[in-house]
């Protein structure tokens, strides 16, 4: 029998609230580590609607800490019938999840749709900064949106002009704070939660060691990420930049043709030096948010010198994306959201993998060996109806990692949750 558990709260002053006409009963599943969950409970609670919270670790418990908490020690094996449990008992209508990817969501989203129960995925912008995703149903590669660029040019044309857009601030320290919380609550409570297994390759020690090896060389990592910036700045040579994702991210699991990073990797570099003209360099940029367990730079190193290319290939460990990509003669990507980033800026892009933005008019269509002769920058009429129609459909303004990120992005979710206009900032 599937096991789930009333967890006991930590802080009881907030206190759900019967069912009212027209509101709603929540449930909520993953979030992002840290308090983004506990805060959309909180408001959601505030406006009328009940809300529970599955807690499948110690790290979901931690930030939780409101009434309605649910710890499920079950396997993932009776995970469906223990949510269709639990959705029956409590009559629930809208699940809200992170992340579609994850194994006990992807089961979840298999039993809501079966149940006609709606689904509500947050992650992390289609466009950044200052845009989270907010879709009904999927994202990403699951995401229901057209994939007609003559649909999103007739449809932008019927909306309104984007609302005045402020920025949010955003703390790495508060982010790599609150994940090194959550881990440690889910270690310390692996006990308890026997059956839970993370959807991330390693265990939360071997990312702890990442981290601590990465911060302690951050000075020496940013001196050579400068210098190579500024000789980039300072040159005339044309370059390719390919940003690359996280090793554990779904979305190259499950929605690219590649087992992992390493593997777009060598792809990449092969093409590089087999098509790309003589005078061009490829600028290979690792992910902000990359733990160190893996030394990207030597694989980029090792993959560079395999096809002969040592001397064209450069690696870039930290800094700003947006020079770099301003300047790059195009841009290389699997299914990052650093491909809106490129596009909005005129850059040409090819997508390697299932990406939302990749269509006629948007990415490159002509696949990634012909792309380094003839990179086509995107139709600017064409991207801009599509960033209109985005915005409409499943982005809301705000952020994570700081207390006005936070607030905002909250307030707006609420407010398209319960079919209200977003107001202006």
């Amino acid at each position: 029998m599937p096991e789930f558990v009333a967890a006991a709260t930590e802080d009881r002053s907030v206190e759900s609230e019967p069912l009212m006409l027209g509101k709603r009963n929540i449930l909520l599943l993953q979030g992002l580590m840290g308090p983004l969950f506990r805060r959309l409970g909180r408001g959601l609670m505030d406006a009328g609607h009940t809300v529970y919270k599955v807690n499948f670790n110690g790290g979901d418990r931690f930030f939780w800490r409101l009434p309605n908490g649910l710890d499920y020690r079950g396997s993932l094996e009776d995970w469906p019938e223990a949510l269709e449990q639990i959705i029956r008992d409590r009559g629930i209508t809208d699940v809200m999840l992170f992340g579609d990817c994850r194994d006990h969501h992807m089961l979840a989203t298999r039993v809501c749709r079966e149940l006609g129960i709606r689904v509500h995925v947050f992650e992390e912008g289609y466009i950044r900064p200052d845009w989270v995703t907010l879709e009904l149903g999927g994202v990403n590669g699951h995401s229901s949106l057209c994939r007609d660029p003559a649909w999103f040019r007739e449809r932008a044309a019927a909306l309104p002009p984007i609302m005045p857009h402020a920025q949010v601030p955003s703390s790495f320290r508060r982010r790599a704070t609150e994940g090194l919380l959550y881990n440690a609550a889910d270690v310390l409570t692996r006990w308890y939660y026997s059956h839970w297994s993370n959807h991330r390759p390693w265990h939360p020690v071997v990312e702890g060691v990442g981290w601590f090896r990465k911060l302690r060389r951050r000075k020496a990592r940013e001196a050579r990420a400068g210098q190579l910036m500024a000789k980039l700045a300072a040159s005339t040579e044309p370059y390719f930049l390919f940003p690359l994702q996280l090793d554990s991210d779904a979305q190259i699991r499950l929605h690219s043709p590649f087992a992992g990073i390493a593997d777009a990797l060598r792809l990449v570099v092969e093409s590089f030096a087999k098509h790309a003209p003589a005078e061009a360099r490829l600028v290979v940029k690792e992910h902000p948010l990359d733990n160190g367990v893996r030394d990207w730079r030597q694989v980029t190193a090792d993959m560079a010198s395999l096809f002969e290319v040592a001397d064209r290939v450069n690696y870039l460990p930290a800094g700003d994306i947006v020079p770099v990509a301003q300047k790059a003669r195009g841009m290389i990507t699997i299914n990052s959201t650093s491909g809106t980033l490129g596009l909005a800026m005129g850059v040409p892009v090819v997508a390697l993998g299932q990406a939302i933005y990749d269509m006629p008019d948007i990415t490159y269509q002509g696949g990634i060996d012909a792309f380094w002769k003839d990179p086509i920058p995107p139709d600017a009429e064409t991207f801009d109806a599509f960033r209109r129609v985005l915005i409409e459909d499943c982005l809301i303004p705000g952020g994570f990692f700081s207390e006005e990120a936070l607030e905002k992005v909250v307030r707006h979710a609420i407010a398209r949750f319960e079919h209200r206009p977003i107001e202006p900032e």
